[in-house]
């Protein structure tokens, strides 16, 4: 199991001793995120009908596959310039009237993730993450900031992190669109090279959707922080669908982008 995959979002409660069993096919989202002793990771199982085999790729779609294999496999690093100032950006954004004081600060823990080092937390879904969450905040602030702030619906006492959840999100897709293989295998996989060919930001766009879904399914589920999994399990089921529809053209058309505002 590489990095990515090396610690997941907590969301069961399973006795001393025991542990979670999982193989690399049936994960779906990981991150170094965890909410309590005791807990397990989350898990999916992948269905012996989402495999078809390797499908045919027109030379537009394996040039934009290939690029974003490449963002794929960029870890975070906390020694690079870029990406320092890609974190005070992501913080600028989510908190423009606080001035953040490092990069290494308790302030962090604010916007949901587990320590004051968000690196720590990065391993999950590598660079690519905090690239998402900037087209988030920057192409949907309303959305972005309400999810932020848990300002919509009847929230639970027991809360997702923000932070956290945004790169499960993150890992999920990585892994729901089987983007890391050469060429998919999943007619999901396939379908989403269709958009990313007419759009580089596809993937981008597809994350906003889907952490918007996500929070809605949360609440339409009356969640709190034990059912992450079931939360997660539901966003991919209900992403699959959309995807497959017959008529969407471009991601623009997915039932739940009428979920965003800008």
């Amino acid at each position: 199991m590489d990095d990515r995959a090396g610690s997941f979002v907590a969301v069961r409660r399973i006795p001393q001793g025991e542990t979670c069993q999982s193989n690399s096919a049936e994960v779906v989202a990981g991150s170094a995120a965890w909410l309590g002793r005791g807990l397990s990771c989350v898990c999916v199982q992948r269905r012996d009908s989402d495999a078809y085999g390797a499908f045919d790729l027109t030379l537009a779609q394996e040039e934009c596959l290939q690029r974003l294999q490449k963002r794929i496999d960029v870890p975070y690093d906390s020694s690079i310039i870029e990406h320092q100032d890609a974190l005070r950006a992501l913080w600028n954004a989510a908190f423009p009237e606080e001035e953040l004081h490092g990069l290494i600060s308790e302030q962090w823990k604010e916007m949901g993730w587990q320590g004051k080092d968000p690196s720590t937390d990065f391993r999950g879904g590598g660079f690519i993450s905090l690239e998402n969450f900037l087209f988030f905040a920057r192409n949907f602030p309303k959305s972005f900031q309400d999810l932020l702030r848990k300002q919509e619906g009847d929230r639970s006492a027991w809360e997702y992190p923000f932070a956290v959840a945004g790169v499960n999100i993150t890992f999920m897709l990585i892994q729901m669109l089987d983007l890391e293989s050469v060429k998919p295998r999943t007619l999901v996989g396939v379908t989403f090279l269709k958009f990313l060919a007419e759009n580089e930001s596809a993937f981008d766009l597809l994350y906003c959707i889907a952490f918007k879904l996500m929070d809605h399914q949360w609440l339409s589920m009356r969640a709190s922080y034990m059912d992450f999994n079931a939360v997660m399990k539901s966003t991919r089921r209900q992403l699959e669908k959309e995807l497959l529809l017959e008529d969407i053209t471009v991601l623009e058309d997915l039932p739940s982008y009428k979920l965003l505002s800008r």
